[in-house]
């Protein structure tokens, strides 16, 4: 009897970084052709809609793996289409659903792959902002620690966390990963979202009540610029403003003014609009502020979680069952 030859593995081509007992699965199931994580790429590199079909028909690759390469209009006119394409984003807003659905292309992602993540970096920000940890350091490297003839313990005064009442605007995966470790600091936590039955507050009752307003909602047509001057006249006064989602969700310019004004205490943000702040720029004068360059889920941790739910997704798309993060469900 001549021996029987496996079914050859659907061919992948990978741009979104992956590692871990996940990323060993995919490779697995696929023929990876291709392994080239865009954040490791020198200069950048990030494909468009065309040059990702064009690299996908070269390698003739039936599977792709992305992070923040554009999918869309060439990506869904491949003949043959594309089997699967998994988005290791939590919102997969680089790609043409529609376009997707309609060349009968599944397309999966990652919701809350970062959350765990970016709540540390929530948490980072707070003690950074509330213990003026930045400036501390700062004036020690400078060896101003007895500045103008003080000591620290005048110049660094604070108010501890717990006991606080925090606020988060949102309650989406990263607000609930926060919101934990909030708790188990002993802080009060309360949260507004008009789409979750979580949250047990109204907007305006979030920003009298709380000792520190963190936001984290996606930002829609309903949420841009949601935190404007009159919700941070609203606030307590001296409260500590935290932004690690987007930095559309409030007016910069407002925020700079509630601070210069003490009306907001301190603020630590993780975003930028246009993901870039000027040197010149008020903020980076402010001793009560600190700025992060949009960091909050870049940890390897996040590359492991995001392979470990392509792998788990893939596995059930091969054995003819539905995938747990479909984008797009009408396809099936």
């Amino acid at each position: 009897m001549s021996a029987v030859n496996p079914p050859a593995k659907p061919r992948a081509f990978i741009t979104a970084p992956l590692r871990g007992e996940g990323m060993e699965r995919i490779q697995r199931l696929l023929d990876v052709v291709a392994y080239e994580p865009w954040i490791d790429q020198q200069p950048l590199r990030m494909y468009s809609s065309a040059d990702l079909a064009e690299r996908i028909r070269a390698e003739r690759a039936e599977v792709v793996i992305v992070e923040s390469d554009s999918c869309k209009g060439p990506v869904f006119e491949l003949d043959p289409p594309l089997r699967l394409l998994a988005v290791t984003r939590g919102d997969p807003n680089n790609v043409d659903l529609a376009a997707a659905t309609a060349a009968g292309v599944p397309v999966v992602h990652c919701p809350g792959r970062n959350a765990d993540a970016v709540a540390e970096i929530g948490v980072a920000l707070l003690f950074a902002v509330a213990r003026h940890v930045v400036r501390a350091d700062d004036e020690v490297r400078a060896g101003e620690t007895y500045k103008g003839g003080t000591i620290p313990y005048q110049r660094f005064r604070a108010w501890e966390l717990a006991g606080r009442t925090a606020g988060l605007v949102g309650l989406g995966a990263v607000a609930r990963a926060l919101r934990w470790r909030l708790q188990g600091l002993g802080m009060n936590v309360i949260a507004y979202d008009p789409y979750n039955s979580e949250a047990d507050v109204s907007l305006d009752e979030l920003l009298t009540r709380s000792d520190v307003v963190s936001m984290h909602a996606p930002v829609t047509e309903e949420t841009r610029g949601m935190i404007g001057a009159g919700q941070f006249a609203r606030m307590k006064e001296g409260v500590l403003f935290i932004n690690t989602a987007r930095a559309d969700l409030h007016d910069t310019d407002a925020l700079v003014e509630a601070l210069r004004s003490g009306q907001v205490g301190g603020a630590g943000v993780d975003h930028f609009v246009g993901e870039n702040l000027a040197a010149d720029h008020p903020l980076c004068s402010m001793g009560n502020v600190v700025l992060t360059p949009h960091i909050g889920g870049a940890t390897y941790d996040t590359e492991a979680r995001q392979a470990t739910m392509v792998a788990d997704d893939l596995e059930k798309i091969l054995a003819g069952d539905k995938p747990s993060y479909l984008a797009n469900p009408e396809v099936l």
